[in-house]
């Protein structure tokens, strides 16, 4: 597993929950987006790699596909709820 080597960002707030979910449910990110391109979110590697640094914004179709495959709400990933 590669350590991060950049501060996480502030360009979303639901980053670093996505990476902690995806690593607690045993995904790799290839894994989480070859589901997500079955939802037609076509995000590459690199582009989740920033969402989860939180470096580069989400959409809206990317978090309800994100909260869906990670099987987390909306309002958690936006921290609306604990």
């Amino acid at each position: 597993m590669r350590i991060r080597k950049q501060a996480l960002g502030d360009r979303n707030i639901i980053g670093a929950k996505v990476e902690a979910v995806r690593k607690e449910k045993g995904l790799k990110q290839k894994d989480l987006l070859a589901k997500l391109e079955i939802r037609g979110i076509g995000l590459d590697a690199s582009g989740l790699s920033k969402l989860e640094g939180q470096i580069r914004c989400v959409t809206d179709k990317e978090l309800l596909a994100l909260s869906q495959e990670l099987d987390v709400s909306v309002d958690w990933l936006l921290g609306n709820e604990k």
